[in-house]
């Protein structure tokens, strides 16, 4: 493996994940100066830490403002949105969803008479599970959404990593879904299979400040975690970033060990195209290039349909 083309600044404490913190929302860097205070959060073992980077409870506001210009990307991106379901296989559970034809398992009496008379014309003496009847099956996939919040992610990239981020969790609220944000550290802003609201998402996600430095192999690393309780099967993690990552270990490590891992590349100001590729590729993914929000919906389109 070759040498990153950026020498990364080596951290001298591990980073620290910020958790929710019930109903009053995120424990989140303030941004405020101060003396170093203890946080909700834990480091990236797993373990109680605290973090040199001031932490208070930002509380997300009852009347549910969003930013008018993101909460408008969002629909106009989810409106583009074309994301296939994923396949179905045994482990499918049934319960509300699109309907199937599956064996009787004492359930549903729709029978499919077509699928039937095929498996009766080969076995005259049937078993129970011959018989091929209709029944609703719910597919889920799991999704780690981890976008980029540091200091080089700021204006407009901020608000259309936002927005896409809003379009998804609407999309995506059938499936498993997390969402991380991240710079030198990350907070978990949905816990993976958490009820999805995807105004809350998008409201926690812009009251972080676009701030430090860029370490984007912490939240991948944070995402196999995440993934590693669930079958690999459509799982997958969803980078949303310049790839300018100026902090902490060679993230290609990482994303060798993920089941999936797609990049959404911002290239509209400083970018690493070469990184954000080889995340791709070690991560059997794919990458995909956005300069505005109009790119995002059929990139997400493409990358969802693999």
């Amino acid at each position: 493996m070759k040498p990153l083309r950026r020498k990364p600044k080596q951290l001298t404490e591990e980073p620290t994940l910020h958790l929710p913190a019930g109903s009053g929302g995120p424990v989140l860097p303030s941004g405020a100066s101060g003396s170093r205070r203890p946080a909700t959060a834990r480091r990236g073992s797993g373990a109680p830490a605290f973090t040199d980077e001031p932490a208070a409870v930002v509380a997300t506001p009852q009347d549910g403002r969003i930013d008018p210009l993101v909460r408008d990307r969002a629909r106009q991106i989810a409106a583009r949105l074309a994301l296939r379901r994923p396949r179905r296989d045994a482990s499918t559970s049934r319960g509300a969803g699109d309907l199937a034809s599956v064996p009787y398992a004492g359930g549903s009496d729709d029978v499919d008479l077509d699928r039937t008379l095929e498996i009766l014309t080969e076995r005259p003496l049937p078993e129970d599970e011959d018989i091929i009847v209709r029944e609703r099956m719910r597919t889920r996939r799991s999704v780690v959404l981890a976008v980029d919040v540091s200091g080089s992610m700021r204006g407009e990239r901020i608000r259309t990593a936002a927005a896409a981020v809003g379009a998804l969790a609407g999309e995506l609220s059938r499936d498993h879904l997390a969402v991380l944000a991240f710079w030198s550290d990350a907070a978990k802003l949905l816990d993976l299979g958490a009820t999805v609201q995807p105004l809350q998402v998008l409201d926690d996600l812009l009251r972080i400040p676009a701030q430090g430095l860029t370490n984007v192999a912490f939240p991948l690393q944070v995402a196999a975690r995440e993934l590693a309780r669930v079958p690999v099967r459509d799982a997958r993690v969803l980078l949303l970033s310049d790839c300018v990552h100026n902090a902490g270990p060679d993230p290609r490590i990482v994303a060798g060990r993920l089941p999936r891992l797609d990049v959404l590349l911002d290239t509209t100001g400083e970018h690493d195209l070469e990184l954000g590729r080889e995340l791709a590729r070690r991560g059997r993914g794919r990458m995909h290039r956005v300069q505005t929000f109009r790119d995002v919906a059929p990139a997400l389109s493409t990358i969802f349909a693999a």
